[in-house]
C-alpha cells in the first residue's frame, strides 16, 4: 500500500488517481477539517492525520510499504513565514523520522524547482545545489532545507528520492492554483489582467507519472527535475482563446508598473485575505531564467512530458465542465 500526504492537493489528487488506475492500494493522509472534494468517490482509504503530529504519522504508516510525501504550504508572499517553515521543514522531518522507525521501503519527496539555487544564465539541472539561503522567499528556503534533510536521510540508509516539478498546470485543479485561476478566468470569458513574462510549466498528470517512475526507477538520494516547456503568459491566454473560440477582454499591465505596484500588494492580500497573484516574488519568477532541463528524468525514469497545448486544452475543458455541472445542480 502507498500512503500519500497532501493527497487532496492538485498534484496529490492526480497522483492518487494514477496509482488507482495502476491497481495500487492507496491511503490518503488528510489533516483534520481539510476539504476532501478532490478525492471524493475514489477508492482510497482516507485517514485523518497531520505531518506536524508525529503520533498520527506512526499510526497512518502502519501496513504501508511506500510514501509519497507532498504535504506542504505554498507561498508567494515576501518575507519570513514561520508556518511555511513549520509545515514544510518540521513536517518533512517528522515524516522522515516516522518512515525510518516504521521501516518504510520507499519514500518519494516532492520538492520544487524553486529549492534549487537560482542562476541567471545557463541550464538549470540537478547539478546545481539546493539553496536554503535563497533570498527570494520563505517557500523556496523551506523546500530547499527540507530537501537537504531528505538527502541526509537517504545517506543514512532511507530509500528516498526527490522530485522537483516546475510550474504545475492541468485538470483536477479543485483549489484553483494561481495559473489555474488565470486559465479559468479566461475560459469563462471574464476580463483578464496579466503581466507578460514566461516560465517553465508542466502538466500535473506528467508530474504524477514522474513521481511514480521515481518510486520505481529512481536511485536513492538522487533528484529528478520534472519540467515541461517554457511558456509565456501571453501564449497561454491566446491558446485559451483559440480553444474556446471565444473572445474576452485582456488587460496587459506594463511590467514596470506591476513591479512598482507589487511593493504594496502583499499588504492588500493580507488585509483582504485573498489569494495573491502579483507579488515581488511572482514577478521575479516570470522574468527569471527558465532554461530548465528534465534530461536526467527522461534518461533514468523514462519521463516524457506532453505538449502544453494539450495541457491547456484539457484544463479549459475541465474547468468549463465543472462550471456546467455547478449550474445543473443549482
Amino acid at each position: 500500500m502507498w500512503l500519500v500526504t497532501g493527497a487532496t492537493g492538485h498534484i496529490g489528487n492526480v497522483l492518487v488517481r494514477r496509482l488507482l488506475e495502476r491497481g495500487e492500494k492507496v491511503r490518503a493522509l488528510i489533516p483534520p477539517g481539510e476539504c476532501r472534494e478532490s478525492i471524493q468517490g475514489l477508492n482510497v482509504e482516507a485517514v485523518e492525520g497531520d505531518v506536524l503530529n508525529l503520533d498520527s504519522l506512526f499510526e497512518s504508516f502502519r501496513g504501508v510499504h511506500g510514501i509519497f510525501h507532498l504535504a506542504g504550504v505554498i507561498s508567494i508572499m515576501p518575507g519570513s513565514n514561520g508556518f511555511v517553515h513549520k509545515v514544510n521543514v518540521d513536517g518533512t522531518r517528522n515524516v522522515l523520522h516516522a518512515a525510518k522507525e516504521m521501516e518504510i521501503q520507499k519514500l518519494v519527496y516532492t520538492s520544487s524547482i524553486h529549492a534549487i539555487k537560482r542562476v541567471e544564465q545557463g541550464v538549470i539541472d540537478e547539478a546545481l545545489p539546493y539553496d536554503p539561503g535563497n533570498p527570494y522567499g520563505a517557500y523556496d528556503r523551506s523546500k530547499a532545507q527540507a530537501t537537504l534533510d531528505v538527502q541526509e536521510a537517504a545517506q543514512a540508509g532511507l530509500e528516498a528520492v526527490i522530485a522537483c516539478p516546475t510550474g504545475v498546470i492541468g485538470p483536477f485543479d479543485f483549489r484553483g492554483s494561481m495559473m489555474g485561476d488565470v486559465i479559468r478566468t479566461a475560459a469563462e470569458k471574464k476580463p483578464t489582467l496579466y503581466v507578460d513574462g514566461a516560465y517553465d510549466f508542466v502538466d500535473v498528470r506528467d508530474v504524477a507519472d514522474g513521481l511514480i517512475a521515481a518510486a520505481e526507477y529512481g536511485k536513492r538520494g538522487e533528484s529528478y527535475i520534472l519540467s515541461g516547456q517554457r511558456m509565456s503568459v501571453r501564449y497561454l491566454l491566446e491558446t485559451v482563446r483559440e480553444i474556446t473560440g471565444q473572445g474576452f477582454m485582456v488587460l496587459k499591465m506594463p511590467f514596470e508598473l506591476a513591479k512598482w505596484a507589487a511593493q504594496f500588494t502583499p499588504f492588500y492580500y493580507r488585509w483582504t485575505k485573498t489569494s495573491p497573484r502579483f507579488t515581488p516574488y511572482s514577478l521575479e519568477v516570470l522574468r527569471s531564467n527558465s532554461n530548465i532541463s528534465h534530461a536526467k528524468a527522461t534518461r533514468e525514469l523514462g519521463y516524457q512530458p506532453r505538449s502544453l497545448y494539450e495541457s491547456i486544452a484539457d484544463t479549459v475543458r475541465w474547468f468549463l465542465s465543472r462550471r456546467a455541472f455547478a449550474k445543473i445542480k443549482q
